[in-house]
Parts: structure tokens; C-alpha cells; sequence
């Protein structure tokens, strides 16, 4: 029989005090799984930690900036010297502030978003994959947006990279790793919010206009197919991008 469960998994979550990645974190905790919640703000993920230690779970906090290797190399260490060893990383850190047409693009606004969307999972991904002695699972968040969308032209074509680096690493990686990809819908979190520069009330209007299955997607949405990605019952799943959408 197929589990779902994640007992004596070890799993790191990037961008994990908010949003998507606290939803993924908590999961992953009520799954079993020991969990290393990485972000910059140290405050948020000291509460997404202490709130599964609460629930019973077991969980570290590791302030991280994903664009710094050698803060990428002390958090997957940490994850190995806390919990004994390290079998799911979770990309989702990333994002874009910055609204643009391309030709009006400013270059460094360019490079910062290739660098925290596309560059850092890169490079995270080597350094987990090289600590999963006994087999593993990455989970890269990539975005519908990797079709195209005006006015955030540099951020589509980082998670359009994203998804080739999913594919690739896969079959690079494979059999001892496996390589997958979930792409969020519209899930009303603070930095979609930032992204599109509206609120909820006008992301819920679109979504009872444009969106099958007639709401807005939750945190916990995606976290139930990061838990699948994560589990044996995915051990024949690689290179895939799974979108979570509602049916967009």
C-alpha cells in the first residue's frame, strides 16, 4: 500500500514564515516529517517553528537568505546535524515586486529576480541533493506566470526556468533523487498580494468570474500536493510540474 505519511522524513521549507511555506511547513509536520523552516525574517519562521512544536511536531528555524551559498550550505547542514539527516527540500522561496514592461525593465531589477527565483533554486538544489544520502525529493514552486505575463516579463522567465530546471535535474539527479514542481493558482498570500498590487476582495470577484472551481486557492492547497511530491506514494513521480489552480 501506498503512504502518504512522512515518518522519519527530514524536510527543509525556503520561504517557509508565511504564505505557501508556512502551509507546506505544517504539513509536512502533521505528516511526520522533522522540519527546517528557512527565511530572511527571523521572527516569522521562529513562529511558524514554534507553532509545530506546539502541535506535538518537531521543528527548527534557520534565518536564510537564498541568494547567499554559504547560508544555503549552513541550512541544509543544520537540517543534517539536528535531525540526522535531510530527504525533501522545498524551494518556495522567491517572488517580484516590481511591475514592468520589458523594454522599461531596469537591469538590476532584472537580475535581483533571476537571482531569488531562478538562481537560488539552482543552486539550492545541488546543495540538497548532495546531502540525500539515502534518496530524496526536491520541490520546486514555479508559476503559471512561465507562460507569459505582461508586466512581469522578468518574473515569467525565471519560473519558465524554473520549470526546464525541474525537468532536467530530474533526469540528472534521477534515480536517487526525485524533481518535481508545483505551480500555485491565485492564493490571496502577502506577496501575490504585492506582486499584483490589489486585494482580496477584487481576487475574489476574479475568481467567481474566471476561475473553474469558483474560489481562491488556499496555503493549504498546495501544501496537500507538496506532501504528495514528498511521499513514497509520488516514488515514481519525476519531472513534473503539478498546477494547483482550480482549474484555470
Amino acid at each position: 500500500m501506498l503512504h502518504f505519511d512522512l515518518q522519519g522524513k527530514v524536510a527543509v521549507v525556503t520561504g517557509g514564515g508565511q504564505g505557501i511555506g508556512e502551509g507546506i511547513a505544517k504539513a509536512y509536520a502533521d505528516a511526520g516529517a522533522a522540519v527546517v523552516v528557512a527565511a530572511r525574517h527571523h521572527d516569522r519562521i521562529e513562529r511558524v517553528a514554534g507553532e509545530i512544536r506546539a502541535a506535538g511536531g518537531r521543528a527548527l528555524a534557520v534565518a536564510t537568505d537564498v541568494t547567499d551559498r554559504e547560508a544555503l550550505e549552513a541550512l541544509a547542514d543544520a537540517a543534517v546535524d539536528t535531525f540526522g539527516g535531510l530527504h525533501v527540500w522545498v524551494n518556495n522561496a522567491g517572488g517580484s515586486p516590481v511591475r514592468s514592461a520589458l523594454h522599461e525593465l531596469a537591469e538590476p531589477d532584472w537580475d535581483a529576480c533571476i537571482e531569488v527565483n531562478l538562481k537560488a533554486v539552482w543552486r539550492a538544489s545541488v546543495i540538497a541533493a548532495a546531502r540525500m544520502t539515502e534518496g530524496g525529493s526536491i520541490v520546486n514552486i514555479t508559476s503559471p506566470a512561465a507562460r507569459g505575463v505582461p508586466g512581469s516579463g522578468h518574473y515569467a522567465a525565471a519560473k519558465a526556468g524554473v520549470n526546464a530546471l525541474t525537468v532536467t535535474m530530474s533526469l540528472e539527479l534521477a534515480p536517487r533523487v526525485r524533481v518535481n514542481g508545483i505551480a500555485p493558482g491565485y492564493v490571496p498570500t502577502e506577496v501575490m498580494m504585492t506582486a499584483l498590487q490589489t486585494d482580496v476582495e477584487r481576487l475574489e470577484q476574479m475568481a467567481q468570474s474566471r476561475i473553474p472551481m469558483k474560489r481562491l486557492g488556499t496555503p493549504g492547497d498546495i501544501a496537500a500536493a507538496a506532501v504528495y511530491l514528498a511521499s513514497d506514494a509520488a516514488s515514481w513521480v519525476s519531472g513534473q510540474t503539478i498546477a494547483v489552480t482550480g482549474g484555470m
